[in-house]
């Protein structure tokens, strides 16, 4: 969407190129796109004809210079120039903010001391100031930390133009991060694999131990089918025997009589 409305914005300047016959017409122009509010591309712009025009221009030879840095240039790239005409403070803002999209693509440079410095801001207030009109135009999504000092960018709006030569090292640039995708990917596939594996082995151990749980009561089982087959007691006098082996006694299945195992009754009947 950002782009969109930038080269909506653009769109007049490129209608006027086609009248700007004269170097100073086309440097006039210039200013009038580097001024206006939501012209963040200018590449278009740059190939016209009258626009490259002026570069035959000794006495305005710079203005296609100024528009170029505008396109794909920094703030300092305008102040180690030099010789580039003065900015108005309309021209100024828009180069600050168009800087720092590339200061915003290293962690290095989202200190508030390196973007004041980067950008010639006076005061942390200017630089927050700077960083909200640059969320509001849609040119970055940040958020502001100023207890630490810091800003944290969190998406770059797409706005900047192409240097001439800089295909190669965009070129570079993503096969250096497709690789590093790619090598991410296989370490992710080996994690898995480690993952699943381990699942496996847990598993193989879990029925191991089953197996063995269900062996010992198994040999239990069968331990004490023996003992009483040998015995010959049946699963009512075991109980007793268990019952009553605290005691030392042992209960039968036939008791005893009242009497004691003669059937006296306290003396001997007669007769």
């Amino acid at each position: 969407m950002e782009q969109t409305r930038a080269l909506n914005a653009l769109e007049p300047f490129l209608a006027l190129s086609k009248t700007a016959n004269s170097p100073r017409a086309a440097a006039d122009l210039v200013t009038q796109a580097t001024s206006a509010p939501n012209t963040y591309v200018f590449a278009e712009l740059l190939q016209t004809p009258n626009i490259q025009g002026l570069q035959d221009s000794k006495e305005y030879a710079l203005s296609l210079t100024l528009l170029e840095i505008f396109a794909w240039g920094t703030w300092e790239d305008y102040k180690s120039h030099g010789s580039l005409p003065k900015l108005s403070p309309q021209q100024q803002r828009k180069l600050q903010l168009l800087s720092l999209l590339p200061l915003s693509r290293s962690h290095e440079t989202l200190t508030y001391t390196a973007l004041q410095s980067a950008l010639d801001l006076p005061t942390p207030r200017a630089l927050e100031e700077l960083i909200t009109e640059a969320i509001y135009a849609g040119l970055l999504t940040a958020t502001l930390d100023p207890a630490h000092g810091v800003i944290a960018i969190t998406s770059i709006s797409p706005l900047r133009d192409l240097a001439p030569g800089s295909l190669p090292n965009l070129q570079q640039t993503l096969q250096t991060w497709s690789q590093r995708c790619e090598a991410a990917l296989v370490d992710l596939e080996q994690q898995v694999k480690a993952v699943k594996e381990a699942a496996v082995e847990r598993e193989k151990q879990r029925r191991k131990k089953d197996r063995s749980l269900e062996a010992t009561i198994q040999s239990y089982e069968d331990k004490t089918a023996t003992k009483r087959s040998g015995t010959g007691l049946g699963d009512e006098d075991l109980m007793d025997i268990d019952q009553e082996s605290g005691s030392g006694r042992v209960t039968r299945g036939s008791k005893r009589g009242a009497g004691g195992a003669f059937g006296f009754s306290g003396g001997r009947r007669l007769g």
